[in-house]
C-alpha cells in the first residue's frame, strides 16, 4: 500500500491535465489507465487519429485540384496503408508525449483496472491478475466514454463499426453508411468521400449538425451534396442485417415510406456513453443520474467527500477541452489553490469536416427563446481576399448579438480554418465584448480572421467588402 494526495482513474485529455496541475501544486499523484498507453480515447481512438486522417484527406483533395494553381500533379492516388500508418505515427508521438509529462511532473502511473474500493482508497487489477491498493486523499473520476450503441444494431466491427474499428480499417470501403450526422459521423464522412467511398448519412434529426446554429446546418447539407454525400435527414433506421457483401439498412422517411439502403460498411456514430463500468463509483455512494452521468458542484466534486468527476462521465458538453480545463479546476480546488469556476457558455464547439464548422455562445434561436433583442451580422467568405487565395470560399462567418448593449451573444463560424477563428470568438464571450469592439480591433490583411472583423461590421449593417 502506498499513500497518495490524489489517484485519477483515467489519462484522458482531463485525467492527465488534472494529474499535471495537481503536481504543480505539490501533490503526490497517481494516474491508473486500464489501457496499455496513456491519453485516453482521444489521443488513442478519438480526436487525434481522425484530425490525422482527415488532414490526409484535405491533402488529397488540394493535389486532385493543384491544376488550379498551375501546379501539375497527374497520377494522384491513395496508399491507405501508408495512411494509416502515419496516422498511428501522429497517435505514438502524441502518447509520448503525455509520459514524458507524467515523468516530468514525477506523476506514478499504475497500468491496470481502477475501482474505489471504499473512502480514500483505490484498488487496481492488472491485466496479469494482479492486484494492489492506494490510500489517497482525493480520488478525481475521469474514465471517458465509450461509442453509444442503439438497440438492435450489432456491432461486428468489420461490416458494422463504431469511430473505434473504423480507425483500424486496411482498406478503404467501397461505401459506406454513416448513422448520425453529429460531429464524429461527418468526419468520417468527409475523410472517406475523399478517398473515394460512396458515402449516405442517416439522421433521425431535421437537419445535419443539429446542434449548430441552423443557417450553418442548411449550409453544411448544401456543402455535403456538393462533394456527393447523401443526406437523408429526418429519416429513421430500422432493420439492420450483415449480408455477404457488406450491409442492409432499412430506414423509413418522414412520410413513413420505407426502403432499403446497402454498403459494404455501416459506421454507428450517434453519441457517446459515460464509462463508469467497475470502476465502483456507485457502491462508494457517488451519486448517477438516469442518464448515466455523475453530477457536480462547480468544482467538479461529486456528493462524496473527496471524490471528484470530470470529462465525459459529467454532463457537460463531450469534448477533450472541457475535460482538460475541467480537471484544471478540480485540481485547483482539492489543493485548496485559487480557481474559477467554468463558463460553460465561452465552450468551442468544432467539427473538423469539409467544410469545417465551430461556434461559440448562443445561437440566433437560442438567444431569440431567452428573450433578447437580437441583431446578426454576416459576412462571407467569398468576398475573403485570403480565402479566394486558398481556394476556399465556401460558407461564411455569423455573429449573433443583442441590441441593447451591442454584447456579442454567439458567433457562428462554417468555412476555412473554421476551428481556428473560434478562439478569437470565445474571447469575445469570455469578456462580454461589444460588435463594435470588435469592428474596431485592426485584424492583419490579408487573412481569414478579417471575416470576423467584418460580420461584426454586419451587425450595423457597414460591412465594407460586400
Amino acid at each position: 500500500m502506498s499513500q497518495r494526495d490524489l489517484v485519477v482513474i483515467g489519462s484522458g485529455p482531463g485525467g492527465y491535465v488534472g494529474a499535471v496541475r495537481a503536481a504543480q501544486l505539490g501533490f503526490n499523484v497517481t494516474i491508473v489507465e486500464k489501457d496499455t498507453r496513456l491519453g485516453g480515447t482521444c489521443l488513442l481512438r478519438g480526436c487525434i487519429p481522425t484530425k490525422a486522417l482527415l488532414h490526409s484527406a484535405d491533402l488529397l483533395h488540394e493535389m486532385r485540384h493543384a491544376s488550379i494553381h498551375g501546379i501539375r500533379a497527374t497520377e494522384v492516388s491513395v496508399d491507405f496503408s501508408a495512411v494509416m500508418t502515419r496516422k498511428s505515427k501522429v497517435v505514438d508521438k502524441s502518447a509520448a508525449g503525455v509520459n514524458y509529462l507524467m515523468k516530468k511532473n514525477k506523476i506514478e502511473v499504475v497500468y491496470g483496472m481502477g475501482r474505489i474500493d471504499g473512502p480514500g482508497r483505490v484498488g487496481v487489477r492488472a491485466k496479469d491478475g494482479s492486484t494492489s491498493t492506494i490510500d489517497t486523499k482525493n480520488i478525481l473520476i475521469a474514465t471517458g466514454s465509450v461509442p453509444r450503441l442503439i438497440p438492435g444494431v450489432e456491432v461486428d466491427g468489420t461490416r458494422i463499426v463504431t469511430s473505434d474499428e473504423i480507425l483500424e480499417l486496411t482498406t478503404i470501403p467501397e461505401s459506406l453508411i454513416v448513422l448520425g450526422a453529429g460531429a464524429v459521423g461527418v468526419e468520417f464522412a468527409s475523410v472517406f468521400v475523399r478517398m473515394g467511398s460512396r458515402v449516405t448519412v442517416v439522421e433521425l434529426l431535421p437537419r445535419m449538425l443539429p446542434i449548430e446554429d441552423e443557417e450553418v446546418s442548411k449550409e453544411f447539407e448544401k456543402a455535403f451534396r456538393k462533394r456527393g454525400i447523401t443526406c437523408l435527414t429526418q429519416t429513421r433506421m430500422g432493420r439492420v442485417v450483415p449480408t455477404a457483401n457488406g450491409v442492409e439498412c432499412t430506414v423509413q422517411d418522414p412520410k413513413g415510406t420505407e426502403s432499403k439502403l446497402e454498403a459494404a460498411m455501416l459506421l454507428v456514430a450517434v453519441g457517446r456513453a459515460p464509462y463508469l463500468e467497475g470502476i465502483g463509483a456507485r457502491e462508494a455512494g457517488v451519486n448517477v443520474n438516469e442518464r448515466g452521468f455523475v453530477p457536480v458542484n462547480e468544482y467538479m466534486q461529486t456528493n462524496v467527500a473527496g471524490i471528484y468527476a470530470i470529462g465525459d462521465v459529467v454532463p457537460s458538453a463531450q469534448l477533450a477541452h472541457v475535460a482538460s480545463a475541467e480537471g484544471i479546476v478540480a485540481a485547483e480546488h482539492m489543493a485548496g489553490a485559487e480557481t474559477r469556476p467554468l463558463n460553460y457558455r465561452t465552450t468551442p464547439s468544432c467539427t473538423y469536416s469539409d467544410p469545417e464548422v465551430a461556434s461559440v455562445g448562443l445561437t440566433e434561436r437560442a438567444a431569440q427563446e431567452a428573450g433578447y433583442d437580437i441583431a446578426v451580422g454576416r459576412f462571407p467568405f467569398s468576398a475573403s481576399g485570403k480565402a479566394r487565395i486558398l481556394e476556399q470560399t465556401e460558407g461564411f462567418v455569423k455573429i449573433v448579438s443583442e441590441k441593447r448593449y451591442d454584447q456579442v451573444l454567439g458567433v457562428h463560424i462554417i468555412g476555412p480554418r473554421a476551428t481556428e477563428l473560434i478562439a478569437e470568438a470565445g474571447l469575445m464571450i469570455q469578456t462580454e465584448c461589444t460588435t463594435e469592439e470588435v469592428s474596431r480591433l485592426m485584424h492583419a490583411h490579408p487573412t481569414l480572421s478579417e471575416t470576423v472583423m467584418e460580420a461584426a461590421h454586419g451587425v450595423h449593417g457597414s460591412p465594407i467588402h460586400i
